[in-house]
């Protein structure tokens, strides 16, 4: 097993604790949601006539696995991601599967990547978590060929996502103790939102012809998984478990409500406000 290169504690704790086991738990709801993305970077690799594919943030593996069956026998497909209980279980399904797909514990700021040697990196919605992430992105193009491309996918603001936000601001007011507020250039799923910003990091970080498009995703699950995907997921999920039960049901009551608003008969729908950011190395 390939042993993890050193990251944010912050970033490496949430990730490999609790947070990092929901996802473990929400991977089917996560991948069917977000199927189409998968696919798109999928078709990228497959376009770009990529070889040697870097999937970055790669969570419990499903863009990894899409672009290894793109690819071929003779291709590679690389994920890396600091969270190890999601690492193994990417393992698992590549083991499963007979995937050629690879998996690495690590951090892509500072991990030992081979030199000049992918074609492509990808990444569904993997790039936003960086504490430095000019650091991040220098260090991913010196692991991709001259010329080599990066097709990343990130969410787009918050305003523009009310599907990921209506938890935490029906949550918030009813809590003993209001978390702080978030800064919106602080490490999480919203940190890219501004366009300005992320073509100053890729630029910073040495990557030319940057280009970003909004795209706008429907995404669907089971209605069934709702309770999963609330008491689990988000920053809702990290809060839940610190309340007591009182609270929790109380708070959970409240959200249900919210979220009803998205629920379609046996479905639940919603669109993904996202950030289709390409550039070369």
């Amino acid at each position: 097993m390939v042993q993890a290169s050193s990251s944010s504690p912050d970033q490496a704790a949430h990730w490999n604790g609790p947070a990092g086991e929901a996802w473990v738990e929400a991977q089917e709801l996560l991948d069917g949601m977000f199927s189409g993305l998968e696919e798109a970077l999928a078709d990228t690799a497959a376009t770009a006539s990529a070889r040697r594919v870097l999937d970055i943030g790669c969570g419990t593996g499903a863009t990894t696995l899409a672009v290894a069956r793109r690819l071929g026998e003779d291709g590679e497909a690389l994920g890396v991601d600091i969270s190890a209980p999601m690492v193994t279980h990417a393992r698992a399904r590549a083991e499963r599967e007979g995937s050629q797909a690879r998996f690495v514990v690590a951090d892509a700021t500072t991990h030992a990547l081979p030199p000049a040697h992918f074609d492509l990196a990808v990444s569904r919605f993997g790039v936003m978590f960086f504490p430095d992430p000019v650091a991040a992105f220098a260090n991913i193009r010196r692991a991709l060929r001259p010329g080599g491309g990066l097709a990343a996918v990130a969410w787009r603001s918050r305003d523009e996502n009310p599907f990921m936000t209506t938890a935490e601001r029906t949550a918030v007011p009813m809590l003993p103790e209001a978390p702080p507020p978030r800064r919106p250039d602080a490490p999480g799923q919203f940190a890219f939102a501004d366009e300005s910003r992320v073509r100053g990091i890729l630029e910073d970080s040495g990557w030319g012809g940057v280009t970003m498009r909004p795209v706008d995703v429907d995404c669907t699950f089971p209605a069934t998984a709702l309770e999963l995907y609330l008491t689990r997921l988000g920053p809702l999920g990290t809060l839940l478990r610190e309340v007591d039960e009182v609270t929790r049901e109380r708070v959970l009551t409240a959200v249900r409500a919210a979220f009803q608003t998205f629920v379609h008969g046996d479905t639940v729908r919603f669109t993904a406000a996202c950030w289709w950011i390409e550039a070369r190395a």
